[in-house]
């Protein structure tokens, strides 16, 4: 298991989506229902035959983006409910995808690269969200201000990356080491960058980008591994590490650090795919490789209030 989100069913329910990071067309995405007293009641796949899914994101439109994490990846668009089939959206470009945002008022996605010299994306609707069919692909490069760091977009001519990485067809793009787990939240988008063990906030207003965390400036280097994220409503970004300590760390709005879970005896493995069910009560992750650190023995958690 990896990336993950929780969604809402019309009996007071809920599903706990998980993206599946295999190899070689073994990957997809699977669905836990649970029901109004949180029972698990089903469990069925919406997405397969795809390559090493790693994280995406959840649409405020009830779907989920499930993104495939090597050189020709692309994003699905898949209904968590398996009413309709999962669709590729290549208009979001082929690249080693990680993980997706949405910004629904400006009728924006955002999107990380995992490569020492990813980018960081932007893709804007043609005629306006839900619809992810055409738009305009954009990559960030970087620029400073007064002292300050700010973000400027320019287009992506080929999305698709026939001949040229879509990264690699900017000259004056900005490389982010290791782009992982993105999220939204009143008008700022946060995400971490593995390979130098980073938390950004860009806030997509004024275009400011700036580092809320970093662990070689951390007093307590506490969170390391930095990977997917969510975030919860009172805005609290929860980090979860790949390795490192096996936690799930909270940096909340003044930027304090605080260890939330730990999983023991998992040294092989990382925590991916934190999600908040609707009625805010429980909180979903996994253990990628489980306690024997075998690709075959992911292992998702449940944590609910007392």
């Amino acid at each position: 298991p990896d990336g993950g989100a929780c969604f809402e069913t019309e009996d007071g329910g809920w599903l706990y989506v998980s993206n599946s990071e295999v190899r070689s067309d073994g990957g997809g995405v699977g669905v836990l229902s649970f029901n109004s007293a949180g029972e698990k009641i089903d469990a069925y796949s919406i997405l397969e035959n795809t390559t090493q899914n790693c994280a995406g994101g959840a649409t405020p439109w009830g779907t989920w983006l499930s993104c495939e994490e090597f050189d020709r990846g692309q994003v699905f668009e898949c209904d968590p409910y398996g009413r309709s089939p999962a669709k590729a959206r290549p208009a979001l470009g082929v690249f080693k995808h990680e993980a997706v945002a949405v910004d629904l008022r400006g009728d924006t996605l955002y999107l990380t690269e995992d490569l020492p010299d990813g980018g960081f994306y932007r893709f804007i609707s043609e005629k306006g969200l839900p619809d992810l069919a055409a738009g305009r692909l954009e990559i960030a490069s970087l620029g400073e201000r007064d002292g300050r760091s700010y973000l400027s977009w320019h287009k992506i001519p080929d999305p698709e990356a026939f001949k040229v990485p879509t990264r690699n067809q900017v000259d004056s793009y900005a490389s982010f080491n290791g782009g992982e787990g993105i999220a939204f939240h009143r008008g700022q988008v946060f995400f971490t960058t593995k390979g130098d063990n980073r938390v950004w906030c860009y806030e997509t207003s004024s275009g400011e980008i700036d580092i809320i965390y970093d662990m070689q400036e951390s007093e307590t280097g506490i969170l390391s591994g930095v990977d997917n994220l969510t975030i919860t409503p009172s805005g609290d970004v929860l980090v979860a590490e790949d390795g490192g300590n096996m936690q799930i760390v909270a940096i909340t709005p003044s930027h304090q650090i605080m260890p939330i879970i730990q999983v023991v005896g998992h040294d092989r493995s990382e925590i991916c795919g934190p999600a908040i069910n609707p009625s805010q009560d429980r909180l979903y992750f996994s253990s990628q490789r489980g306690e024997t650190g075998s690709n075959d023995d992911g292992v998702i958690f449940e944590i609910s209030r007392a």
